[in-house]
Order: C-alpha cells, then sequence, then structure tokens
C-alpha cells in the first residue's frame, strides 16, 4: 500500500508540493485545457498492481477514453486486456488501432444488440479472435446466433460470449449493487452455457462479476464497511459454485472476471477469479477520496480561468461545469483543486457557461487567474475535452487526443 496520505474532498496529493509544480509546468497553456500528471497516474497503475495479489488487470476503457494511455497501461506488468464499454469500441481497437498489444484481447463488459456491428465481428476473423461479447439472456445469443449464421462464417470459428452474472447483495428485499444482470445462481446460469456449448457458431468464454456494491461505495463508516464484508463473502461463496457448474457443463477453462478499482485487494486474491478489472483509478478522480482501504493520487485535471469576481469572497470561472453520471447529487459535481479551500456555492453548482466560487481567507484570484478541478469519475472528462496534456518529470511531455478528439463517440 501507498505510504502516502488519503486524499480528501478538498483535494490534496501524497506529494504536497505537485500543484505549485503543475501549475508552473502548465503555465504557458490556454485554458480550458485537461491535464494528466503521468508520474502519478504511473505511481496509481503500480498501486492497482499491488492490490490486485497477482491476478492480472483489465483496463476498463470507458474510465480512460484515450488510447495512448491504454496503451501505456496495457505495457507494464500486471496489465492484460480492455474492459470495454461497446462492441463498436471493442471493434474499433482491433480492428482500427494499433493499442493492443498482439496477444491482448477485449471482452465488452455490456450485452449489445448493434447488429451492423455484430455482422462487422462475423465478418472479420481477427476481430473474433480477440473480442469476446457479453450476454445475460436468450435475447442476446438469439441476435449472436442469427448474424453469425447469416453470415456464413468462412473459417468455421465460433463467438465467444462470456455470461454478466448479478453480483448485488441481497438483504431481505433490500437490493444493494447495479441491477443489470437476470443471472444470480448456478441454476440460471446452466442453460446459457449447454446453450453455448451446443450452438454452433457460439461457444463459452467466461463469466463477469462487478460487485458496485462494494467497489464503487466508499468504506468510509463502520456501517458500510460491515455490509461490504458480509457482500463480499456471499458474493465469493456464490461465485465459486456458479464457476464450477458453469466450467463442468463447458468442458473448457473460463475467464473469470471481477472487481473494480474499489475492491481489486478483495477480489483478485480469490482463487475462483482468473482477472479483475480496473481503471478508475489510474486517473483518481475525486469520488475515491473518501476510501479508506487504499490510496490514490489526483491524476486527472482540468483548467480554466477565473472571468468575474461578482463579490469580495467570490470569483467566477469560465465553464466547469462537467457534472458526472450517476444518482444526481453533490457527489457528481467537480470539486475545486487548487488554489485549495474553494468551494462550489450551493445554489448555482457547476455551471454550463460559468460557475461561481466561494474564495477562503487568504487566497486572492484576480481575473484571468487559473482554478484547477477534478472530475467526479474518470474517463468522463474526455468526453468533454478533445485532448490531454500529459505532464512528467516537470515538462509537457505529450499532447494525445482523446476519444472525442479522435472523433469516436460509443456512448
Amino acid at each position: 500500500m501507498s505510504a502516502g496520505r488519503r486524499v480528501r474532498p478538498t483535494g490534496g496529493t501524497a506529494h504536497e508540493d505537485a500543484p505549485s509544480a503543475l501549475v508552473a509546468t502548465t503555465q504557458h497553456l490556454e485554458p480550458p485545457f485537461a491535464v494528466v500528471d503521468l508520474d502519478a497516474f504511473d505511481r496509481n497503475a503500480d498501486a492497482l498492481v499491488e492490490r490486485a495479489g497477482g491476478s492480472p488487470i483489465r483496463v476498463a476503457s470507458k474510465s480512460v477514453r484515450c488510447r495512448f494511455l491504454t496503451a501505456r497501461v496495457l505495457r507494464r506488468p500486471g496489465f492484460s486486456g480492455v474492459l470495454a464499454f461497446s462492441l463498436e469500441e471493442a471493434l474499433w481497437l482491433v480492428t482500427g488501432t494499433d493499442t493492443l498489444p498482439a496477444d491482448h484481447d477485449v471482452l465488452v463488459a455490456y450485452p449489445s444488440v448493434d447488429r451492423a456491428a455484430f455482422e462487422r465481428l462475423a465478418g472479420n476473423a481477427e476481430a473474433r479472435r480477440r473480442i469476446v461479447v457479453m450476454a445475460d439472456g436468450d435475447a442476446h445469443l438469439d441476435l449472436a446466433e442469427s448474424v453469425m449464421r447469416a453470415g456464413s462464417v468462412p473459417d468455421g470459428h465460433r463467438l465467444r460470449v462470456c455470461l454478466d452474472v448479478d453480483a448485488s447483495y441481497r438483504i431481505g428485499r433490500i437490493h444493494l449493487g447495479a441491477r443489470r444482470s437476470p443471472l444470480r445462481t448456478e441454476a440460471d446460469v446452466a442453460p446459457l452455457v449447454h446453450r453455448l456449448v451446443a450452438s454452433d457458431v457460439l461457444e463459452p468464454a467466461g463469466l463477469m462479476f462487478y460487485d458496485a456494491q462494494i467497489a464503487g461505495v466508499a468504506d468510509s463508516s463502520r456501517l458500510v464497511r460491515q455490509v461490504q464484508r458480509r457482500s463480499a463473502a456471499e458474493l465469493a461463496g456464490r461465485r465459486r459454485r456458479i464457476v464450477e457448474a458453469a466450467i463442468e457443463i463447458a468442458g473448457i477453462g473460463l475467464l473469470v472476471n471481477a472487481g473494480g478499482t474499489g475492491s481489486l485487494h478483495l477480489m483478485g486474491p480469490d482463487p475462483s477469479v482468473t482477472e479483475v478489472a480496473a481503471g478508475s483509478g489510474l486517473f483518481a478522480p475525486h469520488l475515491f477520496d473518501d476510501y479508506r482501504a487504499f490510496d490514490l493520487e489526483p491524476a486527472a485535471f482540468f483548467v480554466t480561468t477565473v472571468v468575474r469576481r461578482p463579490a469580495p469572497g467570490y470569483v467566477t470561472v469560465f465553464g466547469a461545469g462537467l457534472v458526472a453520471s450517476g444518482a444526481a447529487g453533490a457527489s457528481r459535481l467537480p470539486r475545486p483543486w487548487w488554489p485549495r479551500g474553494l468551494r462550489l456555492v450551493g445554489t448555482e453548482g457547476a455551471g454550463e457557461v460559468q460557475t461561481p466560487l466561494r474564495v477562503p481567507a487568504g487566497v486572492h484570484l484576480e481575473v484571468g487567474d487559473r482554478v484547477w478541478f477534478r472530475h467526479a469519475k474518470a474517463g468522463e472528462l474526455c468526453e468533454r475535452v478533445d485532448r490531454l496534456h500529459l505532464v512528467t518529470g516537470g515538462a509537457v511531455a505529450d499532447v494525445v487526443p482523446t476519444y472525442r478528439g479522435e472523433e469516436r463517440c460509443f456512448g
């Protein structure tokens, strides 16, 4: 585990000179712009590998959305493959870019009903070799089979399919976790595995278990930690039974994907898990500030400019309304990071065109001065900017496009 102190909602870093160094290094850039501290990014990658306990980490591309940075991570020991968020994206990564090393594959994290994308997948042998699609019911398998059969695939290689299994925690009628898959027990999973084994165009490739109630919820209170421990224990037993049943039916080994940045240390050591997934921990958005089990360094920022001083104790900055997905609330708003102590105004929040901020005593900002922010989530920042300025060793080492900068939008 990192020896640095934990980040907190007001910002901060394990390296106290980081803000002034980053500000000085980027002084020649014209706001608004986005920055990734590559040194912090790499240290976060090392911390993820340590917490994974030997399980390879599949990079969640939705949390990066920049091919250069995905490729950078995949070159590091401990990382293998991509967890894509759409079939269209997976096809692009495999057939249209050099992002992936030759021995890495792509697991599509969510079921797709994009028939055109399936048709391209069916007609491309290399894509079928390197892409695993997701399903959680017969409707998904019906679509995949119909496209594969219609395409008369000449090489006879079947399409690999992973089944998404519900990893939520149930306490009576209380549901904790993501509502995503209807598959929960070995009895739910077995018929689909049997169908995949019997199919002439599909084959079973793996099982996925995403524990949103652990990976995506800060362990900041004793009650949350207690519930998460119980959830992890329940999931471990249920996952083991499902995996054993599926392997017995399939007659082959299966990939078993689990976890996220917030739960690598719990999922990685489980012997039924063959790989874990993470991506947000590379950028360390502020939603991770309150986690107690691990430390991260802020690595991704966006910078804008003071354009008004409407009253004593207040400034207004240009834009800054980069609000994250999820349940609406203050936790989804961006947070000022530098200068320290700035706060959003509760009655206005983060604005589409301008954002007012409360300025603490001892901080003086003039029109034209810069304010640094952190996004609540990771890759969503890259949907709002077309390039990232990469800083390392006290210099801007490169400027690379985001998915948006490459004119790619996958949802």
